[in-house]
């Protein structure tokens, strides 16, 4: 999987550290429809919500680490 620059830097600022939703979404948050970072790693399922926690999914690893992904299905 490709991802943008900036999705990778979201990838990399979620992986440096556990982070809180609440923090995602300050930091990450918009309501421009052309600047959708958060929105398209969600919906991509590169990162997952659990408990409040942000934090990168399996397949948000290996996009992170330029490792070539296919979704199944």
């Amino acid at each position: 999987m490709t991802v943008s620059p900036l999705t990778r830097d979201l990838l990399a600022w979620i992986a440096s550290t556990p982070r809180m939703y609440r923090e995602a979404m300050e930091a990450w948050g918009t309501s421009c429809p052309r600047l959708s970072i958060w929105e398209d790693a969600v919906s991509d399922g590169l990162v997952q919500i659990r408990g409040g926690k942000v934090a990168l999914t399996l397949r948000g690893e290996s996009a992170l680490d330029g490792v070539s992904t296919r979704q199944s299905g």
